[in-house]
């Protein structure tokens, strides 16, 4: 038990840190991209501080295993966060710690309580979209034949493929930007989903709670109808028993 307590202590201390983490993630991994003529100096400091983050996340799933008090359970239930851990180590890829970056911030941001499911899924579209843009950008902007050249371009494709509506204007041709569709695709569809099924949560809940208020009046109105029954009774003993 003292050991699942330190364990939800790290978690909750590090929060914050960690996502402040992530944001110098972000701005890391978009200077390269919107500004291709940065210099080697900025390119090397970006390529730093997104293996620094990535190593922060590493360690924090460490350090959560170390305090686990099931370490098997906790690998069993937490397989995401150690694939994203690993995936970076078999290939270090500038977009495979994107994904895996995106995946350990994702399965974090999910164990913060304070944070509700609408902020949650809206986080998630806003960086999908932004990361999917950046992505795509960077793998297609030199691409012969490919006609995502600015960060407009890259932009409007992420948002009409994450909606799934595909106008066909503008579409990746090499295959890293093929699996880039493939996969906001499916993240579209799947956050689509989330948002779906949380509207339809809450008309339920909303006619439950009018349904509970409709049985709950009618309870008072019958009740109130058998006291006035009771009443009428009552004052009709007491007019027999006057005129006896």
């Amino acid at each position: 038990m003292q050991q699942q307590s330190a364990q939800l202590s790290w978690e909750q201390h590090m929060q914050r840190p960690l996502f402040g983490l992530a944001l110098a993630f972000a701005v890391a991994y978009a200077v390269p991209i919107v500004r291709p003529d940065a210099s080697r100096d900025v390119v090397e400091v970006c390529t730093a501080v997104e293996w620094v983050v990535w190593g922060a996340f590493a360690l924090d799933y460490v350090v959560r295993l170390a305090l686990a008090e099931q370490r098997r359970v906790f690998v069993r239930t937490h397989w995401l966060d150690l694939g994203a851990v690993l995936l970076p180590m078999l290939q270090p890829m500038r977009l495979l710690r994107l994904v895996s970056t995106l995946l350990l911030v994702g399965q974090r941001a999910r164990m913060a309580s304070q944070i509700k499911l609408t902020t949650y899924v809206g986080g998630a579209v806003v960086g999908l979209l932004m990361f999917g843009s950046l992505a795509v950008l960077s793998v297609e902007r030199d691409s012969p034949d490919g006609n995502i050249r600015t960060l407009g371009d890259a932009v409007w494709w992420s948002f009409t493929t994450m909606t799934t509506v595909g106008y066909g204007d503008h579409s990746p041709t090499t295959g890293l930007g093929r699996m880039l569709a493939v996969g906001l695709m499916l993240s579209g569809i799947a956050l689509l989903g989330v948002v779906t099924a949380n509207i339809a949560a809450w008309f339920i809940s909303r006619f439950e709670k009018d349904d509970v208020e409709e049985r709950r009046q009618t309870e008072a109105i019958r009740e109130l109808t058998e006291e006035v029954r009771r009443l009428r009774g009552e004052v009709a003993a007491l007019k027999g028993t006057s005129v006896e």
